[in-house]
């Protein structure tokens, strides 16, 4: 044990996870939270790990849904926030959901009872002593802190509107109504998927888009302008019916080996991993429901039976770029004694910041410990937040298509939860191994 004692900033998720790590460890730790004395826009408690919305901690199936996997790995690692889960879990068919007043109340006992972890009330910047440091302040960090961050690690690297476009898997992609091609043929032809629509299609998605049920911006969003560079298409479309025709969807440049008459309109997607697994819908994030944009999304030809491994969205949220500023132990590479953890490590979802949580506490307990392997969901995560592509880089929450393809025999391909079950199983083997390696 190289440290007398850690300092952790922030108890949500991610730094109660990161402070029971350490304390469990052995280590004592230093909890600072600034809630009640400031309070967020979204809390309304001083507890610990305070859910702030009612979604669940989403599928507890660990055989054919990533972040049901994550769960699993999280709950053989000793993680504070699954035995809460799992302790007040309220049922939700195949979901982990949970009573958020027990469950954050369960935390904050666990973490103020625990006698090497000494929790304080106040709100920080980042320390300019050496002492070994991990911020998890979420994605409502506050001003002080975010100015901080800011400074450390530049103006670009920090984002503070969160514009996510829909993400889908290349195997659920219609090839015969797709084809790759880079525009003018610049750069190569494989980074991104291209496809088409003549102008009746082009006007009617046109007309779904305006007509399609939106999410409504929270109070305490609404005073968030847009960026004129991540507009929603649905906004974009309501500047007039051809502006998308001259915006992300321009057919200029591209040549679709489908349509005998030029395209009106092409939506290209970009290669969002270097497997190839995942595309990126260019310039689609929107505010639209999560069901219409399944519905009005799969009306574009190809994507008739398009899984989706995120959907799009836009909200006020404070991240890094992670493979900017983060390396592979979630350090500040300007300063490395700061660790970053949670939401504002760039990470989407509670899980994945509770992942990201307890990674850092076991790094800051122990440098030289052995990353996970990028073929378990923490691994996986881990490798996205710290050495995903920094020009396209945005949150994501956990899912297949971040892991490396699973090894199969034979020319057969696997599909569906077969597929799945390889990636679980592999992931599941590849943790306990690690484990021992660490000696966990």
């Amino acid at each position: 044990m190289s440290h007398q004692k850690i300092r952790v900033i922030g108890a949500g998720l991610a730094g109660s996870e990161a402070a029971w790590q350490i304390a469990q460890k052995g280590i004592e730790v230093d909890l600072i939270e600034m809630r009640p004395s400031v309070m967020t826009p979204a809390h309304t408690t001083a507890d610990c790990a305070e859910l702030v919305c009612s979604n669940s901690l989403r599928s507890d199936d660990m055989q054919t849904n990533a972040v049901g996997l994550l769960h699993e790995e999280l709950r053989r690692m000793g993680s504070l926030i699954m035995v809460a889960a799992d302790a007040c879990s309220v049922p939700a068919g195949g979901a982990l959901a949970v009573n958020r007043v027990d469950f954050a109340k369960m935390i904050t006992r666990k973490l103020k009872n625990h006698p090497l972890i000494h929790f304080s009330i106040a709100e920080m910047g980042i320390p300019t002593d050496d002492i070994p440091t991990i911020i998890a302040t979420g994605p409502l960090t506050s001003p002080k802190m975010a100015e901080d961050i800011q400074k450390i690690t530049g103006d670009e690297s920090l984002h503070f509107f969160d514009a996510i476009a829909p993400i889908v898997y290349t195997d659920s992609i219609n090839m015969e109504k797709a084809w790759y091609q880079s525009r003018y043929d610049k750069g190569d032809k494989y980074d991104y998927l291209n496809l088409a629509l003549n102008k009746e299609q082009y006007y009617q998605f046109v007309q779904d888009l305006l007509a399609g049920e939106k999410i409504a911006f929270k109070e305490w969003e609404k005073n968030t302008p847009y960026f004129e560079g991540c507009l929603p298409i649905e906004v974009m479309a309501e500047r007039g019916v051809d502006t998308l025709a001259f915006g992300p969807m321009k057919p200029v440049g591209l040549r679709s080996p489908h349509l005998t008459e030029k395209p009106k309109a092409v939506v290209q997607l970009r290669k969002e991993n270097k497997e190839g697994t995942l595309m990126n819908m260019v310039g689609f994030q929107t505010k639209l429901t999560y069901k219409e944009q399944t519905r009005i999304f799969r009306t574009i030809p190809g994507l008739e039976n398009a899984v989706f491994a995120r959907l799009g969205g836009i909200h006020r949220n404070t991240f890094v770029c992670g493979p900017k500023v983060l390396d592979e132990q979630l350090r500040l590479k300007n300063k490395p004694s700061i660790r970053l953890a949670g939401q504002v490590s760039g990470c989407e979802g509670y899980v994945e910041s509770t992942a990201m949580g307890l990674l850092a506490g076991l790094f800051a307990v122990n440098p030289n410990i052995q990353l996970p392997p990028d073929t378990t969901a923490l691994g996986a995560m881990l490798r996205h937040v710290t050495a995903g592509n920094p020009e396209t880089y945005q949150p994501m929450n956990i899912n297949f298509g971040l892991f490396p393809e699973p090894e199969t025999e034979g020319a057969r391909k696997i599909k569906g939860a077969d597929r799945k079950k390889l990636y679980t199983t592999r992931a599941l083997r590849d943790l306990e191994a690690w484990k021992k390696q660490i000696n966990l």
